[in-house]
């Protein structure tokens, strides 16, 4: 997937999201999930609804 941007907790930035993958949560709801591309802490991004 292409690089994303998403914000970072531990850089308290929008950060750039590499290594993104979508994956479903418990509730049912797609995500990205990926590593920072400064820090490397996981990152998550939670996508909207699909119509």
């Amino acid at each position: 997937m292409a690089d994303e941007i998403a914000y970072c907790v531990k850089c308290k930035a929008k950060q750039t999201m590499k290594d993104s993958a979508v994956v479903k949560m418990k509730n049912g709801r797609e995500a990205l999930q990926g590593k920072c591309t400064v820090c490397g802490t996981g990152m998550y991004k939670i996508l909207p609804k699909a119509k």
